[in-house]
């Protein structure tokens, strides 16, 4: 029986492993899937128990874009634009408060590159395939998409891309710095689980602080300054060191 059009998740060992589920369309994003993702992001940002986030496809593909049927549907009925609703979910992605990995198997195209660069991380298998298409659709790219992906590869790598929605394979993904890590075959989903398990160990306020800067948002230093007082973090740190042990950090993000 073939299910519906959805997104996924699970929770183990403190990760969440979020998945993009269309495989009728390798995992091509319908309005309801860009809707339902926001929605789930919020959820698990206040979820104690989740300390990282693992993006990733069902099957041997990541995504291959927005659902192009989808572009016929009515802004109205959809709750937005394609575009908008896309945005949306890459923003919400982006400003997740925590540690994001993308675990790129397959094609990895239009909109699914759009979710990936909206992840701190990426790693990918060999053979796959990247790829920025709205010049083949006669599409404006947004703003903060565009932005976002010269951020990761430059202007020039950039604009290439945009211009040309060729697609490029993993290892210029990875000169480009669109990616982090690229894994032999049958080795991403090891890894993926392997590191994201290295950041659930550490310091979420180290994390959600360099997070922020790195981002470009540079006007809270008073801010964690203050979280780092209160933290037990630091003393945690030195203690588990001098002990030769691991340390188990407490501090959270404040809930509003």
């Amino acid at each position: 029986m073939q299910l519906s059009p959805r997104v996924n998740h699970t929770v183990v060992d403190s990760v969440a492993t979020v998945v993009l589920s269309n495989p009728a369309k390798r995992n091509a994003m319908t309005a309801g899937m860009w809707r339902a993702l926001p929605d789930l992001l919020a959820r698990l940002a206040t979820d104690r128990d989740v300390r990282a986030l693992v993006l990733t496809g069902d099957g041997d593909t990541f995504c291959a874009g927005a659902d192009i049927s989808s572009l016929r549907e009515p802004a109205e009925a959809a709750g937005g634009t394609p575009q908008e609703l896309a945005v949306r979910a890459e923003e919400a992605l982006a400003a997740f408060p925590k540690p994001t990995l993308a675990a790129v198997r397959g094609y990895c195209v239009g909109g699914g590159s759009q979710l990936a660069a909206a992840c701190d991380l990426r790693f990918a298998e060999e053979g796959a395939l990247f790829g920025v298409t709205p010049a083949k659709l006669g599409i404006v790219y947004p703003a903060s998409s565009t932005r976002r992906l010269a951020a990761l590869t430059g202007p020039s790598a950039a604009k290439y891309l945009l211009f040309s929605g060729e697609l490029i394979d993993s290892e210029r993904a990875l000169r480009t710095g669109l990616v982090d890590e690229v894994l032999p075959r049958g080795q991403l989903g090891k890894r993926a689980a392997e590191f994201t398990r290295i950041l659930a160990s550490r310091s979420q306020l180290t994390q959600a602080a360099a997070k922020e800067f790195t981002d470009g948002r540079t006007d809270r230093d008073a801010y964690w300054a203050e979280q780092a007082r209160g933290s037990g973090d630091t003393a945690e740190g030195v203690a588990a060191f001098l002990e030769r042990r691991s340390p188990h950090f407490e501090w959270s993000a404040p809930q509003d």
